[in-house]
Order: C-alpha cells, then structure tokens, then sequence
C-alpha cells in the first residue's frame, strides 16, 4: 500500500514538471497561434545554465536567473528568425523551430558533452519531505522528514520516503499555475496580451506595440521551460536527452486541449499518472479477463499482447490515451479549439 501511495505520489510530481513545460509551451500556442518545436531544448538549456551558474552565484541564484537567462534566449530568437517567417504561415514556423532544436542539441553537445553531469541539489533540498510508514501494528502513517531508524527497522515495518525535491517541483508548478492564471485573468498585461492575438490592429491603435508583445510571450514561455529546466535537472539528470521528453508534452498539451492552460494542467496530471501507477501492476491482460471470468484460448492470435504486463505499457499509455483523445474528443478534454 505504501508503494502505491509512494507512486502515486511520482505520478502527480512528474505530471506537474509535464505542466511546467507545457504551460509555457501553451502560453505561446494560446497567444500566438505558434507551436514551437524546440521548446524542450529550452528546457535542457536551462539545466545546463544552472549547472554551469551554480558553482559560481549559488543554487538559489541560479534558479532565478537561469529562467531570464533561456527567456531572454526565447525573445532573441523569435525578434530575429520566427518573426521573420510568421507571415508565411505555421508550416514555415514549425520548421524553423524544429530546426533550432537539432542546432542547439548540437551547441549543448559540444559545450558540455554527451555524458551526464553530476547536479547534486543544495543542501535544502536534500533528504526525504516525508516517509510514509506502513506498520502491522500502527498501520499507515506519516513522518515529516526522514522517520526514525528504530521505526522502519521494527518487525513488520517499513519505509518509503519522498524526496524533497520533488515536493519542491510540486510547489513550484501550481505557484506556476496560480500566477499564470491571475497574469491572464486578472491583469491589464493578460487582457493585452490575449487582444494582440484577435485584434492586433486594435491593440495598435490604443498605443500598444504588438510585435514587441509577442516576443515578451515567447521570451516568457522559453523562460518557464528554463525553471522547468532547471528543477528537472536537479531532480532527475542533466544530459542533451533530456530535449527526449518534447513528444510527450505535445501528447499533453493535445490531450489537455490545445491552447488552453487548465487543460495542460489535467492532460499533465493524467499523463503523469499513466506513466507511472502502472508500474506497480504486474498482471497482464489475461489475468484481467481472468478476474471478470472470461477465459481467453490459448490458441487465440491475441495471447502474445495479452500476456504483456501492464508495467511494460507504462511508456506507451500517454500515447494510447492521445490516439482516443483525437478520435473520441480532438479538441482535447478542456479545450476549444479542434486539434
């Protein structure tokens, strides 16, 4: 029971790192219509740039300035390449950020190697949050910090703990969620924002510099990749394959809805839990038709998929879901626009 809490637990904390890559990812969809293929290289910059900036102003520092850093990056970018095709329509936009994400795979590989670094988290973050103690006598419960010894050594007693960091990256995407949504909501910068998508030469005429809009938008949107980037490099590992992980926000983001930040939240969630409460399932199909009582022939040409386990589907679940998602609903669960 406490493995299952415990993965439970990594389900909802991976899905909220998928949040954070994909809020700023439909940050910039939702405001300039623009899916931007490298936005997961923005995503490993931002762990390279902490790693290298650590040493040298300290990992709270980094932390903030490595997401100006990759944002400032992000609106470089877009001032002197995307603008440049934005008027020739998606395809061209599509493929020049497609582009800039093999040139800068190859810029990090070259600066930093192909090996994976060593980017131990600040002593803060070190340690368990919590250890939850399951107990033949006391059942479940919780310790706040790493349980004592003497607990999970007794008989018929054990431990799982959740690392710090991962309550860490938990805090830090729905801190990223509220001020997203009071940004666009509540604010005079969110209402001219979403009006320089729909009525650019209006926002113009009241004194507004579009262009300059835009770029703040995408600058923003490569900046939370970058603090994505930085916590998910402290957590898990800091290496070029970390830019591996642009498919599966794209799944999200799809299976969210496009273009809306609520959906990528509940497409994060989703997909976080289908790729890891599964793992803690060892049955395979043919146990499940066992246990609602239907027999499966042993001749019978579906027998090879069935007697896969359900823990070796774990990667191809948020896939399975997306293919239902763009049949059954492809405007996505919360979205507003079709696919």
């Amino acid at each position: 029971m406490d493995q299952i809490l415990i993965n439970l637990l990594n389900g909802i904390s991976s899905g909220l790192l998928l949040f954070m890559l994909s809020s700023g990812l439909t940050l910039i969809f939702s405001m300039m219509g623009v899916l931007n293929f490298a936005h997961a290289s923005f995503y490993m910059v931002g762990a390279y740039a902490a790693y290298t900036l650590t040493p040298l102003i300290g990992f709270t520092a980094s932390l903030l300035l490595s997401p100006l850093l990759v944002g400032g990056l992000g609106a470089l970018f877009e001032r002197t390449a995307l603008r440049r095709v934005h008027k020739f329509g998606h395809v061209p936009e599509l493929l020049i950020t497609f582009g800039l994400s093999y040139v800068v795979g190859e810029v990090v590989a070259l600066i930093w190697g192909r090996s994976p670094l060593t980017f131990d988290p600040p002593t803060w973050l070190q340690g368990p949050a919590f250890t939850i103690v399951q107990s033949a006598q006391n059942g479940l419960s919780l310790a706040l910090g790493a349980a004592p010894a003497e607990v999970c050594n007794a008989v018929g007693a054990a431990c799982s703990r959740f690392p710090l960091t991962r309550a860490f990256m938990a805090v830090v995407a729905l801190g990223m969620l509220v001020s997203l949504w009071l940004l666009l909501t509540r604010t005079r910068i969110g209402l001219v924002i979403q009006a320089a998508l729909t009525h650019p030469e209006m926002v113009e005429a009241l004194g507004h510099n579009v262009p300059r809009v835009f770029m703040l938008v995408f600058g923003s949107g490569c900046a939370l990749a970058g603090l994505a980037g930085v916590i998910g490099g402290v957590t898990f590992v800091t290496e070029p394959n970390m830019a591996n992980i642009g498919p599966i926000i794209f799944a999200v983001i799809v299976i969210g809805g496009m273009g809306s930040l609520s959906g990528a939240f509940v497409g994060s969630l989703v997909v976080g839990l289908l790729q890891t409460l599964p793992l803690t399932v060892d049955a395979n199909g043919v146990d499940m038709f066992r246990l609602i009582g239907v027999s499966i022939s042993p001749d019978s040409p579906a027998m090879a998929l069935l007697r896969i386990k359900l823990s070796e589907t774990a990667q191809i679940l948020p896939y399975l879901a997306l293919v239902l998602i763009l049949i059954l609903r492809p405007k996505g669960l919360l979205g507003t626009r079709e696919g």
